[in-house]
């Protein structure tokens, strides 16, 4: 079980001698261990699965391609394997590995320039419309069609999670493929729920009432924490979810509105919830401070991405193992149950040759494909068992299902309830501007949770940034 490396801030274009100089501090490829070593070599030899699909595999053999990923543990299970990909298709393949905080501002100068420098990326969900505005990147439905490239029965592009396949889409169109990726949902603390004769909440009401029940701050037990630290995936990961749950839709007459009345109501119930149960730090925790004081027994109960169970559940720095639980997110006043949801995916650089892109095409088949996702989980010979696997079928298998049987409770359930019910593309605005319009509304949100602002003053300010953004 990993986490994915969260939203930082909106990106500007960076001078390339910063990115190089960022690059050459981190090195282009890093280092893996032994044990990672010893499964790529194991694995490289049993190319069967790959090689019972309908495709020449070494079409484009001799091709040399570049991936940029962040470190991550997710990643790093997939770089292992990179002798198995270049077996198989005789492309030679670099990894180039970019801080959270760059990779974005890495894309956008490689993209805007055309220089085709990495052949793709792991893509922010979020950017796409701005890529795909540009022309920066190929649609894949021309990849996806050709029988020459990708075997459809072996491949089965449908059983990849609709939610993050239609996060990666614009327009009906695939413009990535998910990799690796996440959905918000409830963890809590079955003992203290237990013992106070509480369920997992159903609604935004009764996550408060658990959350007043629990609430003890005289012997350091909070009822509940969210994230409140700025950024565009940060409180603009949890905000847009409370958004929806009051009702709200971002988009009114083809125009963004962040200031609606519901919108109103949403923030005020946020700068309520959280003084009141939350550690008075919250307004500026990220996720993993929230995933450390659950672990440490201070919170009783946090919203968050599934794969923070890796942090939870780490028997050397958890003191909760074996007494945690998981539910959906709970449902607004409106009825409406909206979760967060992110993935990792991979785009084809459109400046790239022709060959080159076949070459990323198979790389992100590869990668992508229900063999790779399988072998950089329960599979991975190292001790980090993805949980953000991209499948539905892997999902459902027997083999995932003891691999992160010390999740806690209703893990699996929990999360693939959530991703087939409870996702909504839309829940974040989806549009070109999206990099400024995230922080924008980051910070007006901030603003609110510390009480500079009254939430209509901190939206309204926002609404008036976001229309001269919008203008251009």
């Amino acid at each position: 079980m990993t986490k994915r490396a969260p939203e930082d801030q909106a990106p500007r274009i960076p001078r390339r001698r910063e990115l190089l100089r960022h690059g050459a501090a981190l090195g282009l490829a890093g280092a893996l261990g032994p044990q990672f070593i010893g499964s790529a070599h194991a694995q490289a030899d049993d190319l069967g699965p790959y090689q019972s699909a309908k495709i020449n595999w070494k079409q484009v053999e001799g091709e040399a391609i570049t991936v940029a990923v962040i470190p991550a543990s997710y990643f790093d299970n997939l770089i292992s394997l990179q002798p198995q990909f270049e077996a198989l298709t005789g492309i030679k393949l670099r990894f180039e590995k970019v801080p959270p905080g760059q990779i974005r501002q890495k894309a956008l100068l490689d993209l805007s320039s055309k220089t085709g420098t990495s052949a793709t990326h792991a893509a922010d969900p979020m950017y796409y419309p701005l890529y795909v505005a540009n022309k920066w990147v190929d649609p894949l439905d021309k990849y996806l069609h050709d029988a020459s490239l990708t075997d459809a029965a072996w491949y089965k592009y449908d059983d990849i999670v609709k939610a993050w396949r239609d996060a990666d889409s614009m327009n009906g169109k695939p413009y990535g493929i998910p990799y690796d990726g996440e959905v918000t949902v409830q963890v809590y603390r079955k003992d203290l729920y237990d013992a106070k004769g509480l369920k997992a909440a159903e609604t935004y009401d009764q996550l408060v009432s658990n959350a007043k029940a629990l609430n003890d701050p005289a012997n350091r037990i909070y009822g509940l924490a969210l994230r409140g630290f700025a950024g565009a995936g940060q409180n603009m990961y949890i905000y847009p979810s409370l958004f929806r749950g009051f009702g709200g839709t971002w988009m009114h007459g083809g125009k963004v509105v962040v200031n609606s009345p519901e919108a109103v109501k949403a923030l005020q119930w946020y700068v309520n919830t959280l003084p009141a149960y939350a550690p008075p730090a919250v307004r500026n925790w990220n996720w993993p401070d929230i995933a450390d004081a659950f672990s440490q027994g201070t919170v009783a109960c946090y919203i968050d991405a599934h794969s923070s169970a890796a942090v939870i559940t780490n028997p050397q720095k958890s003191k909760v193992v074996g007494k945690i639980a998981y539910a959906r997110w709970p449902k607004g006043p409106s009825g409406k149950r909206v979760t967060s949801i992110w993935n990792w995916g991979f785009p084809i650089n459109a400046a790239l040759t022709e060959k080159q892109k076949k070459a990323t095409w198979l790389f992100i088949q590869w990668a992508s494909s229900a063999e790779t996702q399988a072998r950089t989980s329960w599979k991975f010979a190292g001790p980090a068992k993805r949980s953000g696997i991209n499948r539905i079928s892997l999902w459902r298998s027997p083999e995932f299902a003891a691999a992160m049987q010390g999740a806690g409770d209703n893990f699996i359930n929990a999360a693939l309830e959530s991703l087939e019910h409870d996702t909504d593309v839309e829940w974040r605005p989806r549009v070109p501007q999206w990099p400024a319009i995230g922080e924008t509304m980051a910070t007006a949100i901030q603003s609110a949770l510390v009480g500079q602002k009254k939430p209509k003053q901190a939206l309204d300010d926002a609404q008036s940034r976001i229309e001269q953004i919008l203008k251009g």
